[in-house]
């Protein structure tokens, strides 16, 4: 699950404030338990079990299923992350660049893969051919298994500029051919086709609805990602504000005209588990792939 500093997720910390519903949630960790199991390895009543569940519930933290005459609990998310509210102070010139996850201009993918607009799938699922549809500018999620997608973004330094740092922020996470939380996937991030690391997405979320996506897309299929941002400077590459890679700028091939960003899942990646991009429309972020430039 993600979560930012806002009213939207209060209802998620309100049900975490509470040593209660914390052991509640680390018995559930562990198995499925009816309410009435709950409350005798809790020591509580089933009516206070049964509260404090509700907010859990109500969070979205966990959800039940009837069984016969039984009522069973179980986590319905592995992980919660927050993302705090992130201010840069540019000490520097800047110019910043979106570009659709639909507007990429090279690729090389394997099924499953295809392509989502807000309205429906763009042509067929798992037919690359329709990679090269001109309808994929209107693509607000694409996802592949083994290759790449390559985009080009402009280069609007001048004669005098100084290129200081690049950031690359993107809404990632693995393909499973419906969703796995679980399903680690090896993504590799290259620029002017210099690779800067590969970053390891845990899994392909469906485990809440996408804030953005669509009606209707099913439950039970990719609904959001996690927003990366990849930093490149002059001393390395960092990945959410922590060291990353030794990559640097000098490491980067200049071209005056453009940057190339590629993400790639290789054959022989450890993890190969596939990769989604998410846009305007869909996941939990209202943007497209974004390149700041900051130079002097």
């Amino acid at each position: 699950m993600e979560t930012t500093i806002s009213k939207d997720y209060l209802p998620v910390y309100k049900a975490l404030a509470s040593p209660v519903r914390l052991r509640l949630i680390q018995l559930l960790s562990k198995e499925e338990l009816s309410v009435a199991d709950l409350a005798e390895r809790m020591g509580l009543s089933a009516t206070i079990t049964a509260r404090h569940l509700a907010k859990l519930e109500q969070a979205h933290i966990i959800h039940f299923q009837h069984r016969g005459h039984k009522k069973i609990a179980r986590l319905k998310v592995d992980q919660i992350n927050v993302h705090f509210p992130e201010t840069i102070y540019e000490l520097f010139n800047v110019y910043q660049t979106e570009v659709p996850v639909g507007q990429f201009t090279n690729f090389s993918v394997e099924p499953s893969c295809g392509m989502a607009s807000r309205v429906g799938y763009i042509g067929k699922v798992d037919n690359p051919s329709y990679f090269m549809d001109p309808r994929r500018m209107d693509a607000g999620m694409v996802w592949w298994n083994n290759g790449y997608l390559e985009y080009q973004l402009p280069n609007h330094l001048e004669e005098g500029d100084q290129l200081q740092m690049i950031d690359i922020v993107a809404e990632l996470g693995s393909e499973f051919p419906f969703s796995n939380n679980n399903w680690p996937s090896d993504i590799t991030i290259s620029v002017n086709g210099t690779e800067l690391g590969f970053w390891t997405s845990p899994g392909d979320f469906s485990d809440v609805r996408g804030k953005y996506t669509p009606a209707w897309v099913p439950n039970n299929v990719n609904q959001y990602g996690l927003q990366k941002t990849f930093r490149i400077t002059d001393h390395g590459t960092y990945l959410d504000g922590q060291p990353w890679s030794t990559v640097s700028l000098k490491d980067l091939k200049y071209d005056p005209d453009r940057f190339v960003l590629r993400f790639a899942v290789k054959s022989t990646a450890t993890h190969n588990g596939g990769c989604t991009i998410y846009g305007h429309g869909f996941g939990n972020y209202r943007e497209g792939l974004q390149m700041k430039v900051f130079y002097s």
